[in-house]
């Protein structure tokens, strides 16, 4: 029997009704949500009201100009309700990597206990991968520069299989993979934040929306979040449950 229903005996009831989609899961883990301008106009109190949505990431930046339409609305929102929110650039290959960068320091303001900028790699458009990794890198290193915290890179389990294994092994990894069985990364990489699904049922979300979980504690999760000062929490290494 697979993993995931073994643990069954262990979860907890949510606030409100679940999110369609949502898996069965223990306690220690936190529910999240990824939306852009897909989703179109979102009304987050009632998604605040009715599920027990912990975190959200929101597009905010593709290539080197473009804003998602409704990024700042969500950023906003998301900071008004209190709900942990964490901001996502998509990157394109062909394009620098400084650049891309710069657009999104430029259109994103962090506040103390937001999530870590997430760079979302899936596509090489058709560049050799060789281009693509060290653009990839550049874009990284850029924001740890400014903002002196880890990137979390996201990808799907496998595009990290044919492009990213053993490459950034050091970054906090978000992989998306539409089962009800983890992903197994080999090379004993573990993640962080799993989306196991695209067709979530959100109250207060028009359309399907991408389900997410983080295997652990609202403090561990402070793990991989933006402070300004020193001495607040520091990546842990990379894990999930066993």
């Amino acid at each position: 029997m697979r993993l995931i229903f073994l643990l069954m005996l262990l979860i907890v009831p949510l606030k409100g009704p679940k999110m369609t989609g949502s898996l069965d899961i223990p306690a220690a883990t936190l529910h999240g949500i990824d939306v852009s301008h897909h989703q179109k106009n979102i009304d987050w109190k009632t998604v605040a009201r009715r599920h027990d949505v912990q975190f959200a990431f929101v597009k905010a930046t593709e290539g080197g100009d473009f804003k998602d339409s409704l990024f700042a609305e969500n950023w906003g929102m998301l900071q008004e309700l209190g709900i942990r929110r964490g901001a996502y650039h998509f990157f394109r290959p062909n394009g620098s990597g400084y650049q891309q960068a710069q657009h999104f320091l430029q259109t994103v303001t962090l506040s103390p206990g937001d999530l870590a900028p997430v760079l979302d790699l899936e596509t090489t458009d058709n560049v050799p991968k060789a281009v693509m990794l060290e653009q990839a890198r550049v874009w990284l290193q850029t924001i740890e520069r400014n903002l002196n915290v880890q990137p979390i890179i996201y990808t799907n389990q496998d595009f990290y299989e044919r492009h990213l294994a053993g490459v950034f092994d050091n970054y906090p990894l978000w992989i998306a993979r539409y089962s009800d069985k983890m992903p197994e990364l080999g090379r004993d990489k573990k993640w962080q934040f799993w989306q196991y699904s695209d067709k979530g049922a959100v109250d207060g979300i028009k359309n399907c929306v991408d389900i997410n979980i983080f295997w652990g504690t609202p403090s561990m999760l402070d793990r991989y979040c933006w402070f300004p000062a020193e001495g607040l929490p520091q990546p842990l290494e990379a894990g999930v449950a066993p």
